[in-house]
């Protein structure tokens, strides 16, 4: 059996995104296209395969009502409320468009809007996790947007890749499809460079230099090639293959999934990490940064060691305890961990053995920076 495929066979659950390339064209929301990936993903749910829909196209789909009604173009690229306001008006009929679309072929969904500031307390993660396993065991297709409305941090996860990615960690997927308007991935841009070669196959996802394969954005949404691959080295940390594949293309996924000819295939690490440190390392931006130094990086990486203050060469940013932190050594990122002492704390302390912390700040409860439990290296940030 073709390995592809043999993936596919072995799926119960699957984590589809589909990005605004896919759904959209001049006039909204592509409702053909998405009566076709309805339909798709149907065959699959048929099989007792367990969908969850990770969409974008609602800025794009309230962007065109408005342009309509008031004959102008509206722009949000850089206007927030604007791209806020732009959602709130494409949302509902977004959903309606599914309703309708999955409808045909006999299927319930259900919307689910989330923030990522929602998903930084666990309690409220473990939550929407028992709402989708819930959902999911009515045989529902979850349809899963970020809440843009209420977002607070531009549209704080940044990009539907990335919502993608924390989602896996959410549900317990077997497979990440990200659907978009590229067939895959290439060496490097293909829009640019004509000799772009197509990768059929990533074996080891954190290897590349992704940043200098990846330098353009699809117009309409706000990913690019870029966040795709970071989120595939995400998801690949949790163990989950990623297929990288056109959502516009004349093929069905159950086809892209029988040879080589359709996307891009990233394989999952050897080595996966939990879902606790998963969502850790993923559930915010890093506050601040701190600098340590070779031997700390030895004790880190080698070692799988916490990281203490006699370690710590500088500190950056102001962050309070328990806060997300880069580690970076020689200017290169190490991982992130929570911190136990604040950045004001740090900055006091940094470079000071275990048995000075007490005559510098006061008794505290920890002695370490860091604790290994609560840090991953290799990040994908």
């Amino acid at each position: 059996m073709h390995p592809r495929k043999e993936l596919l066979g072995k799926a119960r659950r699957i984590l589809v995104k589909v990005g605004s390339a896919v759904l959209t064209h001049e006039d909204g929301l592509n409702r053909e296209a998405m009566i076709r990936l309805a339909g798709q993903l149907s065959r699959l749910h048929d099989r007792g395969i367990d969908i969850i829909l990770v969409s974008s196209g609602a800025v794009a789909a309230g962007r065109k009502r408005m342009r309509d009604r008031l004959n102008e173009r509206i722009h949000t690229e850089d206007d927030l409320p604007a791209r806020q306001a732009a959602s709130a008006i494409g949302q509902g009929r977004l959903m309606h468009d599914y309703d309708e679309a999955f409808g045909w072929f006999g299927k319930t969904t259900a919307q689910i809007l989330i923030t990522r500031d929602g998903l930084k307390h666990r309690d409220r993660f473990l939550n929407a996790r028992n709402t989708l396993e819930r959902l999911l065991s009515w045989r529902v297709i979850p349809i899963v947007n970020e809440n843009d409305t209420v977002a607070v941090q531009e549209l704080e996860f940044g990009d539907n890749d990335t919502l993608g990615a924390m989602a896996l960690g959410l549900v317990g997927a077997d497979i990440f499809i990200n659907l978009t308007s590229a067939d895959g991935v290439f060496d490097k841009n293909p829009d640019m460079h004509p000799d772009a070669r197509s990768l059929p196959l990533i074996e080891d996802v954190s290897a590349l230099d992704i940043e200098t394969m990846c330098d353009g954005k699809t117009t309409v949404g706000s990913g690019g090639m870029y966040s795709k691959l970071r989120a595939a080295r995400r998801a690949a940390q949790l163990g989950v293959p990623t297929l990288i594949v056109s959502g516009k293309g004349g093929f069905t996924i159950e086809e892209a999934f029988e040879d080589d000819s359709h996307g891009t295939l990233i394989l999952p690490d050897d080595h996966t990490v939990s879902s606790k440190k998963f969502w850790l390392a993923y559930h915010d931006d890093p506050s601040g940064t701190i600098t340590v130094d070779a031997g700390a990086k030895r004790a880190l990486m080698e070692g799988g060691k916490s990281l203490l203050p006699a370690g710590i060469k500088a500190v950056e940013g102001c962050f309070r305890r328990g806060e997300l932190v880069r580690i970076v050594e020689n200017g290169s990122t190490l991982g992130v961990g929570l911190s136990n002492y604040s950045s004001d704390e740090l900055t006091r302390i940094a470079g000071k053995q275990t048995t000075e912390i007490a005559k510098t700040i006061g008794p505290v409860p920890f002695q370490e920076a860091i604790h290994r439990d609560n840090m991953l290296m290799d990040a994908a940030i």
